[in-house]
């Protein structure tokens, strides 16, 4: 769920905009008096505090002007207009700052899941790696006792689990090499095969004493 908007405007200032835009409606002409602090109090149900501040407010930039012992007097509804306008301006400049925000630290809380996912994977990946088949390249040497059989004979898949995927001779690469392909002399095998059973396969490829089973 999108974060909401906590950004609330000050007590007064809101006071002093419904004013402001009270005299731009023409409710409070120029020259007229209208409720004094204690009524406006009362009428906004806040303390004389806050209808001092937004008084001050108005007062400051020429929109009213507060007579002691007489109340608050329009002074100028062209005052009233600017500073509305200026007010709208600052609150949508503050609203696309907080909304910047906003997705800064969206981004960088996405950024921070997304570290953490490709740390997971990184692990998970080195911890199958173990177990994932692998490509071993391994060279017939001249007294192996695999030269002259075929690839049939002896049964890689069936013996280990391993794949010939092909075979290196005299500079040419034999891809996927039919069952009857015979094994020759300095052939280079490239064999597919897991990891654990890596010495298995060349200690077949080479083995030189013992007959192939």
């Amino acid at each position: 769920m999108e974060e909401q908007n906590t950004y609330l405007p000050a007590r007064y200032l809101t006071i002093a905009m419904d004013i402001a835009t009270r005299i731009v409606r023409g409710e409070y002409r120029e020259g007229q008096k209208f409720f004094g602090r204690s009524t406006l109090a009362g009428k906004y149900n806040v303390s004389p505090e806050t209808i001092r501040r937004a008084l001050t407010l108005l007062q400051e930039i020429d929109i009213v002007q507060v007579v002691p012992g007489v109340g608050v007097i329009v002074k100028s509804q062209k005052a009233a207009e600017v500073f509305l306008a200026e007010y709208g301006q600052r609150k949508v400049l503050r609203e696309m700052q907080e909304r910047l925000h906003y997705l800064l630290r969206r981004r960088d809380k996405i950024n921070a899941e997304i570290e953490k996912l490709m740390n997971e994977l990184l692990d998970y990946t080195f911890k199958m790696a173990g177990s994932l088949q692998r490509i071993e390249e391994i060279k017939v040497l001249p007294s192996s006792l695999l030269v002259g059989k075929t690839l049939a004979e002896v049964e890689f898949r069936r013996k280990m689990g391993a794949t010939v995927l092909s075979i290196y001779r005299d500079g040419e690469e034999i891809l996927s090499p039919q069952a009857n392909t015979v094994i020759q002399a300095t052939d280079i095998l490239i064999v597919l095969a897991p990891p654990e059973i890596k010495e298995q396969v060349f200690k077949l490829v080479n083995n030189t004493t013992a007959q192939v089973p």
